[in-house]
């Protein structure tokens, strides 16, 4: 077995693929993984796949070609999955794509389309949850800041909802987790900017006058509520726990933010 290791993007996953198909090794003797993930197998050979954008092109060429725009989309959501086997679920689900065309999206049947569509189903619902829960703080700028820690790489899923929705204001979704962040300016486009350090982070949390907005938030829901029928089970439900620290009507602590 020869072990394809490329970088955890799509770019990367598509030239390990692209290295994987044209080794002539036999798509049973080849597979990928992602960089510093999982561990060393016996009597496996590894090799590092050359990340270039014209091995990504042909790759994206190819899926449109044979396989059609919806297959695509699958292999860019599932390139967002945190799992650790995306990468080789990828190449599996290509080598379906590439031989079967587009009817390739309901096959389901086949293990290999199905964890597709499982991680797309994943990463589309907790994108859609995010972009519902999302709390954005206003700085002395004028810029709003959203700040979030989701488990997949969503942020940018949820761009081209508030870039359509606040297309008029400067803000930024900030992913504390993987510190990278979206950034839009008002009238304009937006981009993805990743950081290697918690400076972006400090400068977010700082510089807000929306404590104020916060505590009338917060006297809000209080007053909305009715105690006889809280149930908390059915919140968490509605609501899971993992999203409440970046919601402001459930934070303890002076962290400002406001509800669109």
């Amino acid at each position: 077995m020869t072990i394809f290791l490329c970088k955890d993007s799509l770019e990367g996953i598509l030239c390990g693929v692209y290295d994987a198909w044209m080794s002539r090794l036999g798509h049973a003797n080849a597979a990928l993984e992602l960089e510093g993930r999982g561990n060393l197998k016996m009597f496996a050979q590894y090799r590092e796949a050359e990340e270039s954008r014209e091995k990504a092109d042909k790759v994206i060429a190819a899926i449109y070609k044979k396989a059609g725009r919806q297959a695509f989309e699958m292999v860019f959501r599932a390139s967002l999955s945190r799992e650790e086997e995306k990468a080789d679920r990828i190449y599996r689900f290509l080598i379906y794509a590439l031989n079967c065309g587009g009817k390739v999206t309901d096959m389901l049947q086949i293990p290999a389309v199905y964890e597709i569509f499982h991680m797309n189903r994943n990463v589309g619902n907790e994108a859609h949850l995010l972009i519902e829960f999302a709390r954005f703080s206003e700085t002395k700028d004028r810029v709003l800041v959203s700040v979030v820690g989701p488990k997949n790489d969503v942020i940018i899923l949820m761009a081209p909802h508030f870039a359509d929705r606040l297309s008029g204001e400067n803000w930024i979704i900030y992913d504390e987790g993987r510190r990278k962040g979206i950034v839009h300016r008002a009238g304009e486009g937006w981009i993805v900017v990743e950081t290697r350090d918690d400076a972006w982070r400090e400068q977010l949390k700082r510089g807000t006058d929306q404590e104020k907005f916060e505590n009338l938030w917060k006297t809000f829901h209080r007053s909305v509520a009715i105690e006889e029928r809280r149930n908390y089970v059915c919140q968490r439900g509605h609501l899971p726990l993992r999203f409440r620290p970046y919601m402001t009507e459930f934070e303890d602590g002076p962290r400002p933010g406001r509800p669109l």
